[in-house]
């Protein structure tokens, strides 16, 4: 082999190592692309993405809707309305963060709402 092929096949040796041996970062799709090996959540019938979403009542909503519970509102993604069966009419509504008992005990973190005004929903 002439000096002029090993010069060559020695830099062709050199940069397909380099490009073997690169410490680049791994390319990722963004946007409303999704990696297969991801777990997906479902809704009903639809997939969706449980960093912007979350499923209430069968439903994908924002992780940032909230709902009225008596004269308070609540992160539907989050905390839930329950009942609240005590002796006081105005107060009759507590929420408790998702997943909870709705009959247990009122705890420190849980608000107790009082009846929406008349006319006003739930």
């Amino acid at each position: 082999m002439t000096p002029r092929r090993c010069i060559l096949a020695v830099l062709a040796a050199v940069c397909i190592l380099l490009l073997l041996c690169s410490h680049a970062a791994p390319v990722s799709p963004t946007g409303t692309q999704l990696l297969l090996c991801q777990s997906q959540e479902r809704c009903g019938d639809q997939f969706y993405d449980p960093r912007q979403d979350c499923c209430y009542d069968d439903a994908m909503v924002p992780l940032g809707r909230t709902r009225k519970c008596g004269n308070c509102t609540f992160r539907v993604c989050f905390e839930q309305c329950c009942p609240w069966l005590v002796n006081r009419p105005q107060e009759s509504f507590v929420v408790k963060v998702k997943g909870q008992n709705c009959y247990s005990a009122v705890s420190s973190d849980d608000r107790v709402c009082g009846r929406s005004k008349p006319g006003g929903t739930l």
